[in-house]
């Protein structure tokens, strides 16, 4: 391969060791140390806030400063610290003790984030919950979590309504923008409308003890089968993130040669496009954590359209975006289609699902002063775990980026055995990042955990620099004919063809191969590219085994969840075997 034509001559200006190595020694600008964390030695940073309760605290010292702009409603920074502190002192009025959980049903609004640490400010476990489930679902996370309180929109609660009986924890529901219902405390009642929030009184936090070890958030993971886990982790796990974004991009500076950037309270205010939900980690922790922890504006969207984004970024002057990939690929081809620069942009970040090496290139023939970064993270590693950007991103297009410093990761084999550099095997982590276990299921817990190291799931390989690739889930490996086929590898062949803008591939049943891979792609609006033509262009690129044997052309984007992950288990009817004629699958022959 080339080399990618952004990488000016001489790069890099320092080996990546010795970058890490300034920017985390003793005096630097990211110091390391190393503590015990429930029996293990675990490296954190030292300038990180040890809990949320002192990232409240860094927030709120950003004043006057918009924090949040929903539509036509502007928040300052001051206007969110009274109206979590009034929240937080009302939720230990009416009972709420530390430990106790606190639900959040609602989409991305103003009341979110002051829900959110109005819940962690009274010492409770603040629990999100997807605002995309259904009732049964929504019921299912109450009674799980065991909440006592619940703060839903009207939308939620709606759904929620006729399940309320199933929920015999719950006891006090607080709600926003809903209209009058005898089983729900409006939320205006106790923090006014939210134009009026900065004129609340400036009240003292109240007076319970957070330490770092705490437990302070119930996220549920956002798989695509079965019954999602709730994951529990610490302050300090959810705190550990704000770190992420600062950390690489003083690295990327070091190694192109540049002073790390320094903190200036002078500097024009950041602004970030959300569009990725606060239920889920990557919105709550890496976009709402590092909004809180830099002073960052966050302008929500009502809902996703990729036309209103480029509305959004060119009004509030939006200097970064991003998401999940998917959010990526469709505002550059907005921008392409409707010939707009968007000069204020200057970074797009995206994780939560995996990248295809492709993107990198198409975001910089669309928007080329856009550096373009991302990371790998789950649920369990409360977000960002991996994370480059710029010329290290164009230098390793397919990987995520090196683990942060404070993080280590491992490749396994099935015995368990470390694997060395460039082989494949179970991604294994560890760091101060990583939740302390599920809930109420030390099963569970006791399988992916031990000694403070994870296992994610995921195979993957790393390079000698330490750049992890993540090759395929172990669950969604396919096998034909004993030969292991990623479908990540064959996904990623699949989106550099110039009119597939979404791709999955998945087992097509074969009486003695056992499987071959079939894939579904979504074309670019326009696009008449054949499924033969498809299937030829990854022939080229692939071994023959490798190669789908069937592409099915979906009409529109593929189905995900709100974490950008495709629901293969509702696709994976679109190659299962026809039924035979007592109405039962037929065996395929």
């Amino acid at each position: 391969m080339s080399p990618d034509p952004r990488i000016p001559a001489g790069w890099p200006a320092l080996p990546f060791p010795e970058a890490e190595a300034r920017l985390t020694a003793p005096g630097g600008p990211f110091p390391i140390t190393t503590i015990d964390i429930r029996g293990v030695p675990t490296r954190i940073w030292e300038k990180a806030p040890p809990t949320l309760g002192d990232l409240f605290r860094i927030a709120r010292g950003h004043g006057d400063k918009t924090f949040v702009v929903y539509q036509d409603e502007r928040v300052t920074f001051t206007g969110f610290a009274r109206a979590a502190a009034t929240l937080a002192h009302a939720l230990v009025a009416s009972g709420v003790r530390k430990g106790d959980r606190v639900a959040i049903a609602m989409r991305n609004l103003p009341e979110w984030p002051v829900a959110y640490f109005g819940a962690l400010l009274a010492g409770a476990i603040a629990t999100p919950l997807n605002a995309w489930w259904t009732g049964p679902e929504l019921a299912y996370g109450l009674q799980h979590s065991g909440a006592r309180v619940l703060i839903a929109d009207g939308a939620r609660f709606a759904r929620l309504a006729p399940h309320l009986p199933e929920c015999p924890s719950l006891e006090r529901v607080f709600s926003p923008r809903m209209g009058p219902d005898p089983r729900a405390i409006p939320l205006t009642d106790i923090l006014g409308p939210v134009a009026d929030w900065a004129a609340l009184p400036d009240r003292p936090l109240p007076d319970i003890a957070l330490d770092p070890e705490d437990d302070a958030t119930l996220f549920y993971t956002s798989g695509t089968t079965g019954k999602p886990k709730g994951a529990v982790g610490t302050h300090r796990a959810a705190a550990t993130t704000v770190m992420a974004y600062p950390y690489s991009a003083a690295r990327s500076a070091l190694r192109r040669g540049e002073s790390p950037p320094k903190p200036d309270p002078a500097a024009p205010q950041r602004v970030a496009l959300l569009v990725i939900p606060l239920f889920h980690v990557t919105g709550c922790h890496a976009s709402l954590g590092a909004a809180l922890y830099g002073g960052h504006r966050l302008v929500m969207m009502h809902r996703w359209d990729a036309q209103a984004a480029l509305d959004l970024i060119e009004r509030e002057g939006c200097t970064s975006a991003g998401g999940v990939p998917t959010i990526a690929w469709q505002l550059a081809t907005a921008a392409r289609e409707a010939g707009r620069t968007l000069p204020s942009l200057d970074a797009i970040t995206y994780g939560g699902a995996p990248a295809a090496g492709d993107l990198v290139r198409i975001l910089g023939d669309v928007l080329p002063e856009v550096v373009p970064g991302t990371g790998w993270g789950m649920t369990e590693t409360s977000a960002t775990f991996t994370h480059h950007q710029a010329e290290d991103y164009f230098a390793h297009p397919d990987s995520c980026g090196p683990p942060l410093p404070v993080c280590a990761v491992r490749i396994r084999d099935p015995l368990g055995q470390d694997l060395p550099p460039g082989h494949v095997g179970e991604l294994c982590v560890t760091g101060p990042n990583i939740v302390r276990g599920y809930w109420d299921d030390p099963e569970a817990t006791a399988d992916v955990l031990s000694a403070g190291w994870l296992r994610t799931g995921d195979l993957a390989r790393v390079d000698d620099e330490g750049f992890l690739t993540i090759v395929d889930r172990i669950k969604d490996m396919l096998i034909r004919g004993g030969e292991n086929i990623y479908c990540c590898e064959v996904e990623n062949v699949l989106y550099e063809h110039p009119d597939v803008i979404d791709a999955v591939v998945l087992p097509v049943p074969h009486p003695t191969l056992g499987e071959e891979p079939g894939a579904i792609v979504a074309l670019e609006e326009g696009a008449e590219t054949s499924p033969e033509a498809i299937r030829a262009f990854a022939a080229e690129r692939l071994a023959a085994f490798k190669v789908p044997v069937r592409i099915v052309v979906w009409d529109g984007l593929l189905p995900r969840n709100p974490a950008g992950k495709i629901l293969r288990a509702a696709l994976r009817t679109v190659f299962a075997p026809p039924p035979d004629q007592n109405g039962s699958p037929s065996s395929g022959r």
